[in-house]
């Protein structure tokens, strides 16, 4: 009995100390998978600013900020109108005026002001800087007062426009209250202008047409270059390309074509800043220059301006040319 009796402690005393360790284990699992706490607030600088973090966060999604759309204003208050091609025969302007500005051409005409008829004046200004009187032709469109925009039928392709918004008073006198930018038509074919950029050197120019029809890149100057230009020629090699000159059909036996062309050339101070008509010319080392145009019939205005390096002097000399094919 007494053997029974011991065994039986023990084995309780067994028990006890296995029930302690599962606690412990447990204890340890439960801490694994428990959450972690909020971690204490963190100070940075004089701003008290907590920061809390966690594990597992998902942030909050923001929807985009969507503003309404704004209409735009009738009108911007001032003294305008805008002038755009629409194709080789149509114009389009669209204007708008201030309402002072009506006020003052009520209080300056008086009664006039009342019978005058608000008018599109259409000027012609094709090759030529517009000064408001030097137009090449005019002609008047009448619309209402109340219009903001006008289609134009110009009924002339490859022109030069420019509108005046005006008031025609009784006796036929004209009065430009705005006036439009100046802006010009296409044609209403291919264009006539074989070559209407500035003129290439010669040296350029050759390396180009040999690279065109096939003979490479290799300097094309000198008499070996010319030769073998000219074996190509003569032996039909090149009879594929496209003429400058557009010959008529076939059955045609008999034809002739005329086209001029202008070339304009000059010298200055090397250092000195040259522009034709508007646009900038580049100088060779000496000082000269060369241009070289197409030369439409019509009045051709080509300004040409010189300004020195320290822009205390300028020169400005203006060729105008006139052509008549007839």
């Amino acid at each position: 009995m007494k053997v029974i009796h011991k065994v039986g402690e023990r084995l309780k005393k067994i028990a006890a100390k296995n029930k302690e360790s599962l606690k412990a284990n447990l204890s340890k699992i439960k801490a694994k998978v428990m959450l972690p706490k909020e971690e204490k607030q963190e100070f940075l600088g004089t701003n008290e600013t907590t920061v809390v973090k966690t594990k597992f966060s998902t942030p909050e999604l923001k929807q985009p900020f969507r503003r309404a759309m704004e209409e735009l204003p009738a009108g911007y208050n001032e003294d305008k109108i805008v002038l755009q091609v629409r194709d080789p025969w149509w114009l389009h302007s669209y204007w708008e005026l201030k309402n002072e500005t009506l006020e003052d051409l009520r209080q300056s005409l008086g009664s006039a002001f009342y019978s005058a008829k608000f008018t599109l004046r259409v000027y012609d200004v094709s090759c030529i800087i517009f000064d408001g009187k030097n137009a090449n032709s005019f002609f008047d469109i009448e619309i209402n007062n109340q219009a903001k925009s006008w289609y134009i039928d110009t009924k002339g392709p490859g022109r030069s426009w420019c509108v005046d918004l005006g008031l025609k008073l009784a006796n036929g006198e004209f009065i430009t209250i705005v006036r439009s930018n100046i802006v010009q038509t296409p044609l209403e074919g291919p264009s006539w202008i074989t070559d209407e950029e500035w003129m290439i050197p010669d040296d350029i120019f050759a390396r180009l047409y040999g690279m065109g029809f096939g003979l490479g890149q290799s300097s094309p100057v000198g008499k070996a270059w010319q030769e073998r230009v000219k074996r190509q020629l003569y032996s039909g090699a090149l009879s594929s390309g496209a003429s400058p000159v557009k010959k008529p059909p076939k059955e045609k036996k008999f034809w002739l074509v005329v086209n001029t062309e202008l070339i304009v050339y000059g010298a200055t101070e090397s250092n000195a800043r040259v522009t034709v008509q508007d646009k900038p010319v580049a100088l060779r080392p000496d000082g000269t220059f060369s241009l070289r145009f197409a030369l439409p019939d019509g009045k051709q205005v080509i300004p040409v301006k010189a300004v020195s390096a320290d822009n205390d002097e300028q020169r400005i000399i203006t060729p105008v040319v006139n052509k008549e094919t007839k």
